[in-house]
Protein backbone atom coordinates (compact mmCIF):
# COMPACT_ATOMS: atom_id res chain seq x y z
CA UNK A 1 0.00 0.00 0.00
CA UNK A 2 1.58 3.51 -1.21
CA UNK A 3 1.95 6.19 1.36
CA UNK A 4 0.44 8.98 -0.47
CA UNK A 5 1.43 11.62 2.63
CA UNK A 6 4.83 11.04 1.68
CA UNK A 7 4.75 11.49 -1.60
CA UNK A 8 3.16 15.30 -1.00
CA UNK A 9 6.03 17.86 -2.16
CA UNK A 10 6.70 20.82 -0.94
CA UNK A 11 4.08 23.71 -1.87
CA UNK A 12 1.39 21.13 -2.74
CA UNK A 13 -1.28 22.50 0.06
CA UNK A 14 -1.18 25.85 -1.19
CA UNK A 15 -1.71 24.70 -4.68
CA UNK A 16 -4.63 22.52 -4.34
CA UNK A 17 -6.44 25.65 -2.02
CA UNK A 18 -5.81 28.23 -5.55
CA UNK A 19 -7.01 25.43 -7.32
CA UNK A 20 -10.15 24.77 -5.39
CA UNK A 21 -10.94 28.49 -5.24
CA UNK A 22 -10.15 28.59 -8.74
CA UNK A 23 -12.86 25.69 -9.42
CA UNK A 24 -15.17 27.61 -6.97
CA UNK A 25 -15.10 30.74 -8.73
CA UNK A 26 -15.65 29.01 -12.29
CA UNK A 27 -18.74 26.85 -10.84
CA UNK A 28 -20.06 30.28 -9.77
CA UNK A 29 -19.69 32.38 -12.96
CA UNK A 30 -21.25 29.31 -15.21
CA UNK A 31 -24.25 28.94 -12.70
CA UNK A 32 -24.92 32.91 -13.14
CA UNK A 33 -23.94 32.94 -17.13
CA UNK A 34 -26.63 29.65 -17.24
CA UNK A 35 -28.90 32.57 -15.57
CA UNK A 36 -28.65 35.14 -17.05
CA UNK A 37 -29.10 33.04 -20.43
CA UNK A 38 -32.52 31.66 -19.47
CA UNK A 39 -33.96 34.93 -18.27
CA UNK A 40 -32.87 36.77 -21.83
CA UNK A 41 -34.52 33.57 -23.16
CA UNK A 42 -37.93 34.31 -21.18
CA UNK A 43 -37.87 38.09 -22.06
CA UNK A 44 -37.48 37.01 -25.92
CA UNK A 45 -39.93 34.42 -25.49
CA UNK A 46 -42.47 37.00 -23.93
CA UNK A 47 -41.64 39.72 -26.40
CA UNK A 48 -42.38 37.09 -29.12
CA UNK A 49 -45.87 36.47 -27.35
CA UNK A 50 -46.43 40.27 -27.00
CA UNK A 51 -45.50 40.89 -30.91
CA UNK A 52 -47.76 38.21 -32.17
CA UNK A 53 -50.59 39.29 -29.73
CA UNK A 54 -50.04 42.81 -31.07
CA UNK A 55 -49.61 42.05 -34.81
CA UNK A 56 -51.76 39.16 -35.21
CA UNK A 57 -54.47 39.50 -32.84
CA UNK A 58 -53.84 36.34 -30.81
CA UNK A 59 -55.69 35.71 -27.91
CA UNK A 60 -54.99 34.64 -24.16
CA UNK A 61 -55.42 31.28 -25.02
CA UNK A 62 -52.82 30.54 -27.10
CA UNK A 63 -50.75 30.59 -24.35
CA UNK A 64 -52.29 27.22 -23.31
CA UNK A 65 -51.38 25.59 -26.30
CA UNK A 66 -48.18 27.09 -26.72
CA UNK A 67 -47.49 25.78 -23.12
CA UNK A 68 -48.54 22.17 -24.58
CA UNK A 69 -46.24 22.14 -27.61
CA UNK A 70 -43.27 23.63 -25.52
CA UNK A 71 -43.48 20.56 -23.33
CA UNK A 72 -44.13 17.71 -25.64
CA UNK A 73 -40.89 19.29 -27.70
CA UNK A 74 -38.56 20.06 -24.51
CA UNK A 75 -40.02 17.68 -21.58
CA UNK A 76 -36.82 17.21 -20.17
CA UNK A 77 -37.03 21.26 -19.00
CA UNK A 78 -39.00 23.14 -16.69
CA UNK A 79 -40.40 26.40 -17.09
CA UNK A 80 -43.04 26.13 -19.84
CA UNK A 81 -46.01 26.17 -17.70
CA UNK A 82 -48.91 28.68 -19.08
CA UNK A 83 -48.33 30.29 -15.92
CA UNK A 84 -44.89 30.94 -16.71
CA UNK A 85 -45.22 31.71 -19.79
CA UNK A 86 -48.09 34.34 -18.85
CA UNK A 87 -44.95 35.62 -16.58
CA UNK A 88 -42.85 36.00 -19.50
CA UNK A 89 -44.93 37.92 -21.32
CA UNK A 90 -45.82 39.87 -18.49
CA UNK A 91 -41.63 40.53 -17.70
CA UNK A 92 -41.32 41.46 -21.29
CA UNK A 93 -44.14 44.31 -20.94
CA UNK A 94 -42.46 45.47 -17.80
CA UNK A 95 -38.93 45.80 -19.29
CA UNK A 96 -39.03 46.99 -22.92
CA UNK A 97 -35.21 48.09 -23.16
CA UNK A 98 -33.07 44.88 -23.82
CA UNK A 99 -30.35 46.86 -22.49
CA UNK A 100 -31.69 47.01 -19.27
CA UNK A 101 -32.26 43.74 -18.74
CA UNK A 102 -29.03 42.25 -20.07
CA UNK A 103 -27.53 44.37 -17.37
CA UNK A 104 -30.49 44.02 -14.33
CA UNK A 105 -32.74 41.95 -14.75
CA UNK A 106 -30.52 38.91 -16.16
CA UNK A 107 -27.99 39.31 -12.83
CA UNK A 108 -31.36 38.25 -10.95
CA UNK A 109 -32.86 34.76 -10.86
CA UNK A 110 -35.65 34.08 -12.68
CA UNK A 111 -38.29 34.05 -9.56
CA UNK A 112 -36.74 37.10 -8.32
CA UNK A 113 -37.97 38.69 -11.50
CA UNK A 114 -41.33 37.51 -11.17
CA UNK A 115 -41.87 38.20 -7.75
CA UNK A 116 -40.66 41.84 -8.20
CA UNK A 117 -43.48 41.81 -11.18
CA UNK A 118 -46.34 40.42 -9.13
CA UNK A 119 -45.52 42.74 -5.78
CA UNK A 120 -44.70 46.05 -7.42
CA UNK A 121 -46.23 48.15 -9.79
CA UNK A 122 -44.05 51.53 -10.27
CA UNK A 123 -41.49 51.44 -12.91
CA UNK A 124 -39.33 53.11 -10.46
CA UNK A 125 -39.82 50.99 -7.28
CA UNK A 126 -39.31 48.12 -9.49
CA UNK A 127 -35.93 49.20 -10.63
CA UNK A 128 -34.86 50.49 -6.98
CA UNK A 129 -35.75 46.43 -5.94
CA UNK A 130 -33.93 45.11 -8.92
CA UNK A 131 -31.35 47.20 -7.91
CA UNK A 132 -30.98 46.41 -4.05
CA UNK A 133 -31.43 42.93 -4.78
CA UNK A 134 -28.34 42.92 -6.83
CA UNK A 135 -26.58 44.82 -4.63
CA UNK A 136 -27.24 43.18 -0.73
CA UNK A 137 -27.97 39.87 -2.24
CA UNK A 138 -31.07 39.12 -1.10
CA UNK A 139 -32.88 36.06 -1.27
CA UNK A 140 -36.55 35.78 -2.62
CA UNK A 141 -37.57 35.38 0.92
CA UNK A 142 -36.17 38.23 2.06
CA UNK A 143 -37.93 40.42 -1.04
CA UNK A 144 -41.19 38.67 -0.35
CA UNK A 145 -41.34 39.73 3.41
CA UNK A 146 -39.40 42.56 3.11
CA UNK A 147 -41.77 45.97 3.08
CA UNK A 148 -39.24 49.12 3.80
CA UNK A 149 -41.51 51.87 4.67
CA UNK A 150 -39.29 54.35 6.54
CA UNK A 151 -36.52 54.58 8.28
CA UNK A 152 -36.39 54.94 12.43
CA UNK A 153 -33.28 56.33 14.22
CA UNK A 154 -33.11 56.01 17.75
CA UNK A 155 -30.74 57.71 19.72
CA UNK A 156 -30.08 56.63 23.34
CA UNK A 157 -29.45 59.41 26.33
CA UNK A 158 -28.13 58.02 29.84
CA UNK A 159 -29.73 61.40 31.73
CA UNK A 160 -32.94 63.47 31.65
CA UNK A 161 -34.58 64.37 28.51
CA UNK A 162 -33.02 68.38 27.75
CA UNK A 163 -34.74 69.88 25.14
CA UNK A 164 -31.26 70.46 22.34
CA UNK A 165 -31.80 66.77 22.61
CA UNK A 166 -34.81 67.37 20.01
CA UNK A 167 -32.51 69.65 18.00
CA UNK A 168 -30.21 67.03 17.11
CA UNK A 169 -32.82 64.02 16.55
CA UNK A 170 -34.18 67.32 13.92
CA UNK A 171 -30.62 66.96 12.15
CA UNK A 172 -30.30 63.36 12.08
CA UNK A 173 -33.43 62.59 10.33
CA UNK A 174 -32.68 65.51 7.70
CA UNK A 175 -29.64 63.58 6.91
CA UNK A 176 -31.33 60.25 6.95
CA UNK A 177 -34.26 61.83 4.74
CA UNK A 178 -32.09 63.56 1.94
CA UNK A 179 -28.96 60.53 2.09
CA UNK A 180 -31.00 57.35 3.10
CA UNK A 181 -34.22 57.47 2.49
CA UNK A 182 -36.03 56.54 -0.92
CA UNK A 183 -38.67 58.47 -2.86
CA UNK A 184 -40.89 55.46 -2.19
CA UNK A 185 -40.31 55.57 1.72
CA UNK A 186 -42.70 57.14 4.48
CA UNK A 187 -40.69 60.55 6.10
CA UNK A 188 -37.81 59.03 8.86
CA UNK A 189 -38.63 58.42 12.42
CA UNK A 190 -37.01 59.51 15.35
CA UNK A 191 -37.15 58.00 19.10
CA UNK A 192 -35.38 59.82 21.74
CA UNK A 193 -34.72 57.27 24.83
CA UNK A 194 -33.89 59.01 28.18
CA UNK A 195 -33.75 57.84 32.08
CA UNK A 196 -36.22 60.07 32.77
CA UNK A 197 -38.19 63.08 31.17
CA UNK A 198 -40.29 65.79 32.24
CA UNK A 199 -43.51 66.18 30.23
CA UNK A 200 -43.91 69.77 30.14
CA UNK A 201 -40.21 70.33 29.02
CA UNK A 202 -40.56 67.56 26.06
CA UNK A 203 -44.14 69.44 24.74
CA UNK A 204 -42.38 72.74 24.59
CA UNK A 205 -39.13 71.17 22.86
CA UNK A 206 -41.59 69.15 20.12
CA UNK A 207 -43.90 72.25 20.02
CA UNK A 208 -42.68 73.06 16.41
CA UNK A 209 -41.10 70.35 15.50
CA UNK A 210 -42.67 69.38 12.01
CA UNK A 211 -40.78 65.90 11.73
CA UNK A 212 -41.90 63.02 13.56
CA UNK A 213 -40.32 61.87 16.74
CA UNK A 214 -41.00 61.18 19.92
CA UNK A 215 -39.35 61.17 23.78
CA UNK A 216 -39.54 57.90 25.99
CA UNK A 217 -38.33 56.61 29.14
CA UNK A 218 -36.60 53.66 29.48
CA UNK A 219 -36.01 51.47 32.85
CA UNK A 220 -32.37 48.79 33.55
CA UNK A 221 -33.29 45.86 34.57
CA UNK A 222 -31.39 44.44 37.89
CA UNK A 223 -29.85 41.75 35.80
CA UNK A 224 -29.61 40.79 32.32
CA UNK A 225 -30.74 37.51 30.87
CA UNK A 226 -28.50 35.29 31.14
CA UNK A 227 -28.80 34.14 27.20
CA UNK A 228 -27.18 37.86 26.29
CA UNK A 229 -24.50 38.00 28.66
CA UNK A 230 -21.34 38.03 26.98
CA UNK A 231 -23.24 39.39 23.75
CA UNK A 232 -24.02 42.98 25.01
CA UNK A 233 -21.94 45.88 26.22
CA UNK A 234 -21.94 46.19 29.70
CA UNK A 235 -23.88 49.99 31.24
CA UNK A 236 -20.68 51.01 32.00
CA UNK A 237 -18.66 50.25 28.39
CA UNK A 238 -21.94 52.81 26.70
CA UNK A 239 -21.70 55.36 29.23
CA UNK A 240 -17.85 54.99 28.44
CA UNK A 241 -18.55 55.35 24.81
CA UNK A 242 -20.93 57.91 24.91
CA UNK A 243 -18.50 60.15 27.32
CA UNK A 244 -16.75 59.67 24.31
CA UNK A 245 -18.28 61.07 21.94
CA UNK A 246 -19.99 63.99 23.87
CA UNK A 247 -15.81 65.15 24.34
CA UNK A 248 -15.76 64.73 20.60
CA UNK A 249 -18.61 66.60 19.50
CA UNK A 250 -17.23 69.55 21.96
CA UNK A 251 -14.44 69.97 20.66
CA UNK A 252 -15.83 69.89 17.17
CA UNK A 253 -17.76 72.94 18.70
Amino acid sequence: MTDTGALIPEGYDEFLRGLKERIRTAQVRAALAVNRELVLLYWRIGQDILERQRQSGWGSKVIDRLAADLRSAFPEMSGFSPRNLKYMRAFAEAWPDEDFVQQVAAQLPWFHNCTILDKLKNLAERIWYAQQTIENGWSRNILIHLKLRCFVVIDLKMDQFRPEYAGKMNFYLSAVDDLLKHSSDQPSLGIILCKTKKKMVVEYALRDTSKPLGVAEYRITAALPERLKGNLPSIEDLEAELSETDNLEDYDE
